[in-house]
């Protein structure tokens, strides 16, 4: 399967290779997803000036302290879902989704449906 040194390295090109084509403006911000073996973090950022509008993650503290859910995906639905509507009290309809270089399904896959369920659009 490779090393993880390798897998990582592979990762970050693939991350670079979509963010030459993808940038986040005022009018439909960039919605970020990153991933570890644990844990889920979303951010929506706005690339012109550089800031976070919104982010949300599984460290989050009423995260972590709260009701433990059944999967790993199923947080990340919910990570989805609380980005969502974060975004849309910022007044944030539209997004452009970076998927950071992971692939599209599990966990990167059910933070976008969560946050579309939400009322996010992308």
């Amino acid at each position: 399967m490779g090393s993880p040194h390798i897998r990582k390295a592979l990762r970050l090109k693939r991350k670079k290779r979509i963010r030459m084509n993808l940038t986040g403006t005022p009018e439909r911000p960039r919605f970020c997803v990153f991933r570890s073996s644990k844990h889920i973090y979303a951010q929506i950022i706005d690339d012109t000036r550089g800031v976070t509008l919104v982010s949300a993650s599984t460290m989050e503290p009423d995260v972590r302290t709260g009701e433990k859910f059944e999967s790993k995906v199923a947080a990340a639905n919910f990570i989805g879902k609380r980005i969502g509507q974060r975004a849309s009290e910022k007044g944030i309809q539209a997004v452009v989704f970076d998927r950071g270089g992971f692939m599209y399904h599990g966990r990167v896959k059910a933070v976008s449906d969560g946050a579309r369920e939400a009322g996010l659009d992308f």
